[in-house]
């Protein structure tokens, strides 16, 4: 364990702080940018989100578990429900580490456009082009 805290710091320190935190706040305002123009809301204000967990309202029709496993399935991607008061109500869509990078944040908006249309959930085309003006 402390071989893989000492990597994980590494990596960190070569990237740089600042630079990894700039990173985490462009995947997560790409994220915010392609999902909402697919008609979602995100849970949180603007000015109180965590770039790196981004909590999103289920849209009326789509099933949280459903969804989920589609995901998960389909695509690979695994991300969580809601919890407590959001149980069924949110999901939190994790961007962090290696993890934050362009090719995942398209992945994913792709995945959850191709699954809530399969679902019957009317979303607005153009996420992936509102994500790339994000970039």
């Amino acid at each position: 364990m402390i071989f893989g805290l000492r990597e994980a710091v590494r990596i960190i320190a070569e990237e740089g702080l600042e630079a990894r935190f700039a990173r985490h706040r462009l995947n997560h305002l790409a994220l915010v940018a392609g999902l909402e123009t697919m008609g979602l809301s995100m849970v949180v204000a603007p000015e109180d989100r965590l770039p790196m967990l981004n909590t999103i309202n289920i849209p009326d029709g789509a099933d949280d578990v459903k969804v989920r496993g589609a995901l998960l399935g389909q695509f690979g991607i695994e991300i969580g429900g809601g919890l407590g008061d959001f149980a069924g109500k949110a999901w939190r869509v994790g961007l962090m580490g290696h993890a934050a990078c362009r090719p995942n944040v398209f992945l994913f908006l792709s995945a959850l456009e191709t699954i809530l249309k399969a679902e019957g959930v009317a979303v607005k085309p153009g996420a992936l082009e509102a994500a790339a003006a994000a970039y």
